[in-house]
């Protein structure tokens, strides 16, 4: 499975934006990939304010433009995040999932919400603006079950080990770290969820801009089911390939069968 992370800029307009992605689209179809993963709020700059001013419904013109760019190129499109305006006129941070054919095969509402205060560092809060979800998500692919879930939820370990439970072999993960975080853990992060649950991971960041009011890392990463990068971009707006073996997966469990050596008699971990 040939995978293309297109570590987008972030832009104010729409329009922008889906021209880059159409761009990448094309660059997709050439190089013969399945799968194209854009980044967190890939439409949308990152400001807690600016969430409810750019939210859209289940539907709306972001999802129809996504869901007709999958099916023009026949590629699956995880379609980074984007905000989404609920039932209740909730907003939530909404990641969508697309088959060749356009229709959405995953639906995932960011269940972490990223409030942190750094002393020296970076101050955000989600919650102003943004409600949590609270579903796990995993989907089924032509080349087996994938996880998604939008950058802080990867921090909690049990969120990942939950979706390769439920036979993830692949997570795709956009996401935003910053330029306090991602030094000290993107890598590590990505590594170790990697490690810890034997699947390959995938963390789509969009590019950095330090003339925007939040500074992403950037760095889009790909850690294979040993726990090794196979790839990473720097901090630049870019494109990168990745070829994933997902039979690796199941060769990694079986020489160093974690999942199996787990004391379920001792301890549990279940959905709710």
């Amino acid at each position: 499975m040939k995978i293309l992370q297109a570590q987008l800029a972030v832009s104010s307009s729409k329009d922008e934006v889906f021209q880059a992605v159409d761009e990448v689209c094309q660059q997709a179809v050439k190089e013969d990939a399945s799968l194209l993963a854009l980044p967190e709020m890939f439409c949308c700059p990152y400001e807690t304010d600016k969430f409810p001013v750019y939210a859209e419904k289940e539907g709306g013109d972001v999802w129809t433009r996504c869901s007709e760019l999958a099916k023009k190129y026949n590629i699956y499109l995880s379609a980074g995040s984007v905000p989404e305006l609920g039932e209740a006129g909730e907003v939530y941070n909404t990641a969508y999932v697309f088959d060749r054919q356009g229709n959405q095969i995953a639906k995932h509402r960011k269940m972490h919400l990223f409030d942190i205060d750094i002393k020296g560092g970076q101050y955000f809060k989600e919650s102003d603006t943004l409600t949590a979800g609270k579903d796990i998500t995993v989907f089924d692919t032509e080349f087996g079950t994938m996880g998604l879930c939008i950058c802080y939820d990867f921090r909690f370990p049990e969120l990942a080990r939950l979706m390769v439970l439920k036979g993830a072999k692949v997570i795709l993960v956009p996401a935003a770290f910053n330029t306090t975080t991602g030094p000290r853990h993107w890598e590590l992060m990505f590594r170790a969820q990697a490690m810890f649950n034997q699947c390959f991971v995938i963390g789509t960041s969009s590019a950095q801009n330090l003339a925007d009011t939040y500074h992403s890392w950037g760095h889009s990463i790909v850690a294979d089911p040993w726990g090794k990068v196979i790839s990473q971009m720097d901090e630049k707006e870019g494109c990168q390939i990745v070829d994933l073996d997902l039979a690796e997966a199941d060769r990694v469990r079986q020489q160093l069968p974690l999942l199996k050596h787990r004391r379920t008699d001792l301890y549990t971990l279940e959905e709710k």
